[in-house]
């Protein structure tokens, strides 16, 4: 299948979910006239990016968290990767439910998940409840990310959303320690919950997505989250996590044999734009994560700077690489497809050959900006060409499994970091 560079007319229109002829959806909010267009990218922004400060927020303050909730700090750690695997699981779950339903339950499902896991972050004294919480918040936004990633329509309206991750992913820490100090540790991980301010603007689009008439493969679906668990507990529990992992790939190959429309189309893993696509995605998120946990060791023992320079020196290094990668994807469509790929595999192996080598607090720096840059910016152009290469009823699962694949990147990168650097 011949694909048009990202952003095209030939590629998912903006805000639309369809190729050049629109086709009608779910009408409009009772009372209000559907809106017309694209969705604005700032709503789209706003609907994404918060969870990404959400996630970031417990980093600095998991032994105050900790002492509030009576464990240990290793056992509170658990609330960051409940929250990491319920948003790896939650997006490709949402995104399906979003081929089948259209964009109004999915929207109102994940809203409703925010709100309440929210709620029972703010008020309960347990840590198993805590954890559902947190879980609830994470699929809940993973619902409103592949929602914005499936309405943004071309790689500079996906840039905006990608950017807007990266800067407040890094700036999720400090927020989150702010927060916690002025208030409670209760309101850092209640950031997330903003993203709900963009849900009314965005129903207004509710047209933009055509729903399916196909039944819902709740076979594939279970399949696909046991095999997605696996990958995402395989740092940590590596023998049992791979023979899961192993058992449920070859159950759900039987079972995408059978139902080759499933939840999981086989025509979508036929086609080598989506899989290249997300293979590279997986490849350059990781290896930002990893640089993300190695570079603050890294500029200590090799360059000699304290905590705190090196802290600061990685949030403004986050921060730029972020805005760069908004650049990229603003030029991707005039780029094409070749050149783009050269740039984020270019950028990607320069900035992990700089980490490996360099010792110079300066170059271990920019080692982060560029492994920020080939990972946000691979998220905002391959996205929308694993999109773009997919049949038009199944663009939003080919963005729900791009979007997985970005993320077990995200869990395999801080594993990577552990066995080559934080352990020595």
């Amino acid at each position: 299948m011949t694909t048009a560079p990202a952003g095209t007319d030939t590629g998912i229109r903006a805000g639309t979910g369809t190729s050049a002829t629109r086709t009608p959806g779910v009408p409009a909010a009772p009372g209000r006239p559907a809106a017309r267009g694209p969705v604005p990218a700032f709503w789209l922004a706003l609907l994404a990016t918060p969870i990404a400060a959400g996630a970031n927020a417990p980093v600095l303050i998991l032994p105050d968290m900790a002492r509030s909730l009576g464990v240990s700090t290793s056992t509170a750690s658990w609330l960051v990767s409940a929250f990491a695997w319920a948003m790896a699981v939650g997006t490709p779950l949402l995104a399906g439910l979003l081929r089948r339903t259209g964009l109004r339950p999915v929207l109102r499902l994940a809203s409703a998940l925010v709100l309440a896991g929210t709620l029972l972050v703010a008020v309960s004294p347990w840590l198993p409840l805590t954890l559902a919480g947190r879980a609830a918040q994470a699929a809940g936004g993973a619902g409103l990310v592949a929602a914005a990633m499936s309405l943004a329509g071309t790689a500079r309206r996906m840039g905006v959303i990608s950017a807007g991750f990266g800067m407040l992913g890094a700036a999720g820490p400090l927020l989150g320690e702010q927060l916690a100090h002025a208030a409670s540790w209760r309101l850092s991980l209640s950031v997330s919950v903003v993203a709900v301010l963009a849900v009314p603007a965005v129903l207004r689009y509710t047209g933009a997505i055509t729903p399916s008439s196909d039944r819902f493969d709740g076979r594939g679906a279970a399949l696909l989250t046991v095999l997605a668990t696996a990958l995402v507990t395989f740092p940590h529990a590596p023998l049992a996590a791979l023979g899961a992992a192993l058992v449920a790939a070859v159950l759900l190959a039987l079972h995408i044999r059978r139902r080759p429309e499933g939840f999981v189309p086989a025509a979508l893993l036929r086609t080598p734009v989506f899989l290249t696509s997300g293979l590279l995605a997986l490849v350059l998120s990781g290896s930002y994560f990893t640089l993300l946990f190695a570079v603050p060791r890294l500029l200590g023992d090799r360059a000699g700077w304290d905590t705190g320079a090196a802290g600061a020196g990685q949030l403004v290094a986050l921060l730029v690489g972020s805005a760069l990668s908004w650049l990229l994807a603003a030029a991707s469509a005039r780029m094409g497809r070749p050149a783009v790929l050269a740039v984020l595999i270019g950028v990607g192996v320069l900035a992990a050959a700089t980490a490996a080598f360099s010792d110079w607090g300066p170059l271990l720096l920019a080692a982060t900006v560029g492994g920020v840059f080939a990972a946000t910016g691979a998220n905002a152009c391959l996205s929308m060409h694993a999109a773009a290469g997919a049949p038009e009823h199944q663009r939003p699962v080919a963005i729900g499994l791009f979007a997985l694949c970005y993320q077990l990147g995200g869990a395999f990168g801080p594993a990577v970091a552990a066995a080559l650097v934080l352990g020595s």
